[in-house]
């Protein structure tokens, strides 16, 4: 709750109706915004000082009481903390009860080890109810390889005892060209998020248009740096609206990697810092995919086997 004068963005020092407009196009429309932002974000928004940025962000900070706060605080926000099943109970358990609200989950593996899948199913069964494993909201999909299929989203939503075309109806698909489009539609996701009650936000993949744009170890620095300010954008989407943020990324081959699986994940400490939960996906016999949580801030390393069918993501007993 704010306290003193400060209760919106209007009433911080230096923000004029010029710098107001051009933060609220830029997604910059609430006090939490504009705490959780850094200078040089305000800075790129809206054309402020830097002085000028600090001021605000300072001033939106002390009004939300973000300072230090105890354990016990932190531990009461936790319990808003939602739970978003993946259709499979051993993966669900695997990662504490299904994919967390306030935080990122990445999904990673080679070409048809399910990544888009997961898609797919969270997709659905975002529009449960809570007392059956959903988040009774709607998703967001940015979709940035053309891999969005309606026919297998009403496949899974037949399997859950939906009506296809309204689970259709409460997907929002965004298809990104580039690597600035991309990051241009999770800025304006923030909008949609209450309007549209979204509870999921989805990015299929996370890294393919950065990696096809950015080629060379010249354009490196640019790529991480781009990847970066996106995926904290995606953080801070997840953490100020209690939503639940999927992405998915390709692999690459390590040929120094002289034992084990030669595979990582594209991004490199950048998405590794900024992704809460981590999973690997790889393909096994049949229709059966395995699942290694690879890093969760409260949960052991370990792995769940579960189906791909044409119901959608299921446990092997099924």
């Amino acid at each position: 709750m704010a306290k003193g004068k400060i209760q919106s963005i209007e009433d911080l020092p230096g923000i004029g109706p010029q710098a107001l407009e051009k933060l609220a196009s830029a997604g910059y429309k609430t006090l939490e915004t504009i705490a959780v932002a850094s200078p040089a974000e305000l800075i790129e928004a809206a054309g402020l000082g830097e002085l000028t940025a600090a001021k605000a962000i300072n001033a939106a900070r002390d009004a939300l009481e973000m300072g230090y706060e105890t354990a016990a605080a932190l531990a009461e926000k936790r319990k808003l903390v939602g739970k978003l099943t993946t259709g499979s109970k051993a993966v669900d358990d695997l990662i504490g009860g299904g994919i967390e609200t306030q935080s990122i989950t990445e999904v990673y593996g080679k070409f048809a080890s399910s990544k888009t899948q997961w898609c797919f199913q969270t997709a659905v069964t975002v529009q449960l109810p809570v007392e059956k494993g959903g988040l009774s909201g709607n998703c967001l999909y940015i979709d940035s390889e053309n891999s969005f299929r309606p026919e297998r989203v009403e496949a899974i939503a037949k399997a859950q005892g939906f009506d296809p075309q309204e689970v259709l109806k409460n997907i929002y698909v965004a298809r990104a060209y580039n690597a600035d489009h991309q990051m241009l539609l999770a800025e304006k996701a923030e909008e949609m998020i209450k309007e549209k009650n979204i509870k999921l936000v989805i990015v299929d993949s996370l890294t393919s248009q950065f990696r096809s744009e950015f080629i060379g170890r010249g354009t490196l620095a640019e790529r991480q740096q781009k990847l970066n300010k996106h995926m904290r954008t995606l953080a801070k989407i997840a953490e100020t609206n209690n939503i639940a943020m999927l992405v998915t990324n390709q692999v690459m081959e390590r040929p120094d990697i002289m034992f084990g699986d030669p595979t990582s994940p594209i991004g490199g400490n950048i998405v590794g810092h900024n992704s809460k939960t981590r999973l690997y996906l790889r393909k096994s016999k049949e229709d059966k995919r395995v699942a290694k949580l690879v890093d969760s801030p409260h949960l052991p390393d370990g792995e769940a086997v579960y189906r791909v069918t044409e119901n959608g993501i299921e446990d092997v007993d099924q």
